[in-house]
């Protein structure tokens, strides 16, 4: 594959960095809350929540930086928007909420 080929990373870090700060933050939430629930020891675990609190930022900005290695703001938007709905669905699901 040549270099034309190859799509190149656009420089649009405004959009990228809103659905960082945005939709990386909720994905975070949603992340953990998974772990909060179904991790070790359940919800109910001694000192998970403190854990769970310390892990939010970590993650959340793991994300936001990943966030700029998409191609553009759209695909960056779409594909955290479409994990976004896709974990919350499947957590909703999983707690009998759907």
């Amino acid at each position: 594959m040549t270099s034309e080929q190859r799509q190149k990373i656009q420089p649009t870090w405004l959009g990228k960095s809103l659905a960082g700060v945005l939709l990386g933050l909720v994905l975070a939430y949603i992340l953990i809350a998974f772990f909060a629930w179904y991790g070790p020891g359940g919800i109910d675990a001694q000192d998970k929540v403190q854990f769970n609190m310390w892990m939010i930022p970590i993650l959340w900005l793991t994300l936001f930086s990943f966030t700029y290695l998409f191609n553009s703001a759209r695909q960056a938007w779409l594909i955290l928007g479409g994990a976004n709905v896709i974990l919350y669905s499947l957590f909703l699901l999983l707690r009998g909420g759907l």
